[in-house]
């Protein structure tokens, strides 16, 4: 099992009702209730990257639904915070009264959904953005995020850990790392800081029919790590590594994706019960086959 990341409790966003036209439109500016002064610019972060306030802008202004506690913006609507901002059809802002304020609590963008910052970029058809959680999920079809170096695509859903720098993605996901390709039914993204605060690949877990290619080998297990800052991958459960018309089964593989060799490994308890077998098939040699011998030329 893929352990999930602590779930960091936030302080909201605040409502800052502005004139606009003769008209109050709630939404109109969202300015952020206090943050902590030290929290790192993280890329699709819209409760901590930049400072001030939360902007909505849309083509076809803002509906405040008071009873509801919940604010539409429609048509081409954006909310932006520093660097970070989300596109989409439909965006709602659900908000609560906290100490004689209105805090946001929850972003909902609905139809062509599109998070971005300066360096990241994350697409799908509806996104549900936890403040309270820093967390935001997409669903739909074709969902993307990518990063300058690596791209993550699944067809379930698609997860940001906004305090933990997390991706997760679910349902036949592909992670692809420069010319390296990994896949298998969840992959877990752990990202770190980088020197100008973007995000930079520290590992990926995978869960269920994980694989990886090579320019010479198909590596297959259950479960598996691939740890960037060496390009070393390890897989257990049920592996086999085939190149060509060979193949090799074990219980652990680990595979230098930097140098190409792969190493299998049984469970390695010394009983001999549990062996690592394969499958090896001579290469024919067309210019000396045994027709040939027989025909004497």
């Amino acid at each position: 099992m893929i352990a999930m990341p602590h779930l960091a409790r936030k302080t909201g966003t605040l409502l800052t009702p502005l004139l606009l036209g003769g008209l109050m439109l709630g939404a109109a500016a969202l300015g952020l209730s206090a943050m902590a002064k030290d929290a790192a610019a993280n890329p699709l972060g819209l409760a901590q990257n930049g400072s001030g306030g939360l902007e909505v802008e849309s083509d076809n202004g803002i509906e405040w639904r008071r009873n509801e506690q919940i604010l539409i913006a429609r048509g081409n609507a954006v909310a932006k915070r520093g660097s970070s901002r989300v596109d989409a059809d439909e965006l709602q802002a659900l908000y609560r009264d906290r100490d004689g304020s209105s805090e946001i609590y929850r972003i909902i963008a609905v139809g062509n959904v599109k998070l971005s910052s300066d360096t990241d970029v994350a697409v799908g058809d509806r996104a549900v953005y936890d403040i309270d959680e820093a967390v935001v999920v997409l669903t739909g079809d074709n969902l993307k995020y990518s990063t300058p170096n690596e791209t993550l695509t699944a067809r379930d859903s698609l997860e940001y850990w906004e305090t933990e720098r997390v991706a997760v993605a679910r349902g036949d996901a592909v992670a692809v790392s420069e010319d390296r390709t990994l896949r298998g039914d969840v992959l877990t993204a752990r990202f770190e800081a980088g020197s100008d605060g973007a995000n930079e690949l520290r590992r990926i877990d995978g869960q269920g029919n994980v694989n990886i290619r090579t320019a010479t080998e198909f590596v297959v297990g259950d479960q598996g790590v691939y740890d960037a800052k060496t390009g070393i991958a390890t897989l257990i459960g049920s592996v086999k590594i085939t190149r060509g018309e060979n193949q090799l089964n074990g219980d652990r593989a680990v595979v230098d994706l930097n140098t190409g060799i792969s190493r299998l490994t049984a469970d390695g308890n010394g009983d001999g019960k549990t062996r690592v077998r394969g499958l090896l098939v001579p290469q024919k040699d067309e210019n000396n086959s045994p027709a040939d011998a027989g025909t004497g030329n």
